[in-house]
């Protein structure tokens, strides 16, 4: 406990996780924002196909974007080990393995993408003016497909050199440019949902070359050469790949799971999956938030640990631990007090609005059972221990979806009842391995070899 208190005590730690923090909730707040201005916007245009055409096209595409989130995560710690270590030529590897990745995905997926997208409308059987509107928008947004999985190569990257200014930078430049050509191409042009496109696509892309011109001066902090011999061997792509793969296989079960949630509040009606829905939004605002304290423990865990620094990884997990707890705490009582007026501003419906009302007991509960999970993802991402990630959050739907299954006669209680039971193994599952890692001192041997050549022999 003394040691505890006195890690907690550490200013300078409190002045790196908020260094990093702030900025990264700055930037994770205004991506919901952005999907309210986009909805807005085209919500004010004369036709409700046009609106179903945004939502829909857009939602397709975002699952692509989705998936290859890995693309940041995987990069982070990589790149946070590397700059612990000082290796600058490992971080300029990093950079360049990250985008050559998401060029290549970009390109994987551009071409699987057109096939997938039809196949999703023959399933949702939309209008003919809708599918019409839905293929033209979805089709001009996979132009921004490179530029959108570079950025996320390109924030990870340098939040694994703790420069949390970058990432604000290109993530306020995406969406701010986003909004300004929305009002511009569909109000002032009158270009409508392919104004609404083309506008998302070149904020991607403004984004993605501000990140590129970024890197130059971050690269300068760190002195050394590239290997490009290393890059045509196996054995440097390998590490990086495996982490990728564990990161997706995990996203992919968690994905599930709201899945399933969705599909079992349909069955209980249109009121109960609407206010799940409003309820679930909360859940999305508390997770953008404290997020953002989560990137601050990967990069500052990764360096920790790429600097064989026990003291300054306990500091930085006491530290950010005790901040997301507070926040958690905030959010809760936000919720439990403040809830009703939340609720009210997203529908003005009274059945959804009663229904809402009803289960909102369990969001105020659902921030402080949501962010251990939060926080030991930071660390495990920034220790690059994808495979402990994979297997907790497969652990944790193994054992919660037999109980989600017996609860089905307690209804919506019972959905939201075996959904924090979920949130809860997920954080119990990663704090069970990761006080097993502690004890065996396995956090400062990688979860993955060096990505550099030279340490593979």
């Amino acid at each position: 406990m003394s040691s505890m208190l006195a890690a907690w005590r550490h200013a300078p730690t409190h002045s790196k996780v908020w260094a990093l923090a702030a900025p990264m909730i700055l930037s994770n707040l205004s991506v919901p924002l952005v999907a309210l201005v986009d909805s807005s916007v085209i919500g004010h245009l004369p036709h409700a196909h046009q609106l179903g055409a945004v939502a829909v096209g857009g939602s397709l595409y975002t699952l692509l974007v989705w998936v290859m989130g890995f693309l940041r995560m995987g990069t982070t710690g990589f790149a946070a080990q590397a700059a612990g270590r000082q290796d600058g030529g490992a971080l300029r590897q990093i950079l360049l393995q990250g985008l050559l990745l998401a060029l290549g995905f970009a390109l994987l997926l551009g071409v699987i993408g057109v096939p997938l997208k039809g196949a999703a409308l023959q399933v949702m059987q939309p209008s003919a003016e809708l599918d019409e509107l839905t293929r033209d928008y979805f089709h001009t947004r996979l132009f921004g497909l490179p530029a959108a999985l570079a950025s996320y190569a390109l924030i990870g990257w340098f939040l694994g050199t703790q420069n949390a200014r970058a990432p604000l930078a290109i993530l306020l430049t995406t969406n701010l440019i986003n909004v300004a050509l929305d009002l511009w191409f569909v109000l002032g042009l009158d270009w409508g949902v392919a104004g609404a496109a083309r506008a998302s696509v070149i904020a991607e892309w403004s984004g993605a070359l501000l990140g590129l011109a970024l890197t130059r001066n971050a690269l300068a902090r760190y002195p050394g050469r590239l290997d490009l011999a290393a890059l045509r061997l196996w054995l440097s792509w390998r590490p990086l790949m495996a982490v990728n793969r564990d990161i997706f296989l995990r996203s992919l079960a968690l994905q599930l799971v709201f899945f399933l949630v969705t599909v079992q509040g349909t069955r209980l009606g249109d009121a109960t999956v609407a206010a799940n829905a409003l309820l679930l939004n909360g859940l999305l605002l508390t997770a953008h938030a404290l997020d953002g304290l989560a990137h601050a423990v990967e990069a500052l865990s990764g360096h920790a640990i790429g600097a064989r620094d026990r003291n300054a990884l306990q500091r930085v997990m006491v530290v950010a631990g005790g901040w997301s707890l507070l926040a958690s705490i905030a959010f809760g009582l936000f919720f439990l007090f403040g809830g009703q007026l939340f609720i009210q501003l997203q529908t003005d419906i009274p059945e959804v609005r009663q229904t809402a009302l009803t289960y909102l007991p369990y969001l105020a509960a659902l921030p402080l059972i949501a962010v251990w999970s939060y926080l030991l993802d930071g660390l495990f991402i920034g220790a690059t221990r994808a495979r402990e990630m994979r297997n907790s959050m497969l652990l944790a739907v193994a054992l919660t979806l037999p109980l989600g299954w017996l609860l089905q006669g307690l209804g919506n209680h019972g959905l939201w009842l075996a959904f924090l039971a979920f949130m809860l193994m997920r954080g119990v599952c990663l704090g069970v391995l990761a006080q097993r890692l502690q004890r065996s001192g396995a956090w400062f041997t990688m979860g993955a070899p060096s990505t550099t050549h030279s340490e593979g022999h």
